[in-house]
């Protein structure tokens, strides 16, 4: 087993000589899990040492965990690129903390969970049409949907935004990133996303861009095509962190990963996504 991890204090150093403070706090249950979720992972929701409840996602063996690495890497990525997301957490689940809980899990292994927020919508096929449209929020999503393109995010589509938002800050909050690196694929190269399969075919999408004309459009491309640029050179300067703090119970190569990440970072896979993106979002501003 690779050496995967090296303490807190190494990971402070690590991120402060970036000029950065970063820290993924960890933490453990503190009464019996309250609920699980019927979606894809069954995640868990428990209540914490910090007195917050996590939605947490655990591994279901033995087996290697790239899962919960995917949900690692696009949760820090995503912050690089400034997009709201919820407060992440490594968590240690105690062994009587399960006792409601059937589903096979690796008890010696840490979550991953992600801070229950509360005043937020889900957002849904029924649920968008609440969503104010104005430029400010269509700007949000756009920033999210080229956070996927670049990240190979198969997990949010038209019809599964993995969306929150917060009415009263009038905030998109990105959620979820088990389908990163096309749905946790680390064996084989990156592959573009479809036109379909991405959130700029969402009726969402539609809605949020109602009140946007070609020149907003031509003007939020330039925007989006530097935003792109500085947060890609952000992101870049995770890398390490990321790996550093893959815990070594996840049971996964991390040679595997650096190799996944680096190819994040390739020139043509840069030019390739913007391209994508860009014709995606012309062609879908025109339907």
């Amino acid at each position: 087993m690779e050496e995967c991890c090296r303490g807190t204090e190494y990971l402070l150093n690590l991120w402060r000589k970036k000029g950065r403070l970063m820290v993924i706090p960890q933490l453990y249950s503190i009464k019996e899990i309250e609920k699980q979720y019927d979606t894809g992972e069954l995640p868990v929701l428990v209540t914490c040492s910090d007195m917050n409840a996590y939605i947490c996602k655990y591994m279901r063996s033995s087996s290697a965990a790239y899962k919960l690495v995917s949900e690692l890497v696009g949760a820090l990525f995503v912050k690089a690129w400034k997009i709201a997301s919820p407060p992440c957490a490594f968590v240690q689940i105690k062994t009587e903390h399960w006792a409601a809980i059937q589903t096979p899990r690796n008890l010696s292994a840490p979550c991953w969970g992600y801070l229950e927020l509360q005043g937020v919508m889900d957002v849904t096929s029924s649920t968008y049409i609440e969503i104010e449209n104005n430029l400010n929020t269509w700007l949000q999503l756009l920033k999210i949907a080229l956070f996927d393109f670049w990240i190979a995010n198969e997990d949010r589509t038209y019809n599964n935004a993995n969306l929150l938002y917060d009415m009263q800050n009038r905030t998109l909050i990105s959620i979820d990133y088990g389908g990163i690196f096309n749905t946790s694929t680390f064996e084989y190269p990156l592959s573009q996303l479809m036109p379909t399969d991405t959130i700029l075919y969402a009726d969402i999408f539609h809605h949020l861009k109602r009140n946007a004309n070609d020149v907003q459009l031509g003007k939020m491309i330039n925007e989006m095509e530097a935003y792109y640029r500085v947060n890609i050179k952000e992101s870049y300067e995770c890398v390490d962190f990321i790996l550093h703090s893959i815990p070594a119970e996840w049971n996964v190569r991390i040679s595997l990963v650096e190799h996944k990440l680096h190819e994040l970072f390739d020139s043509i896979w840069l030019d390739e996504v913007w391209s994508n993106f860009k014709d995606c979002l012309i062609q879908n501003f025109q339907a």
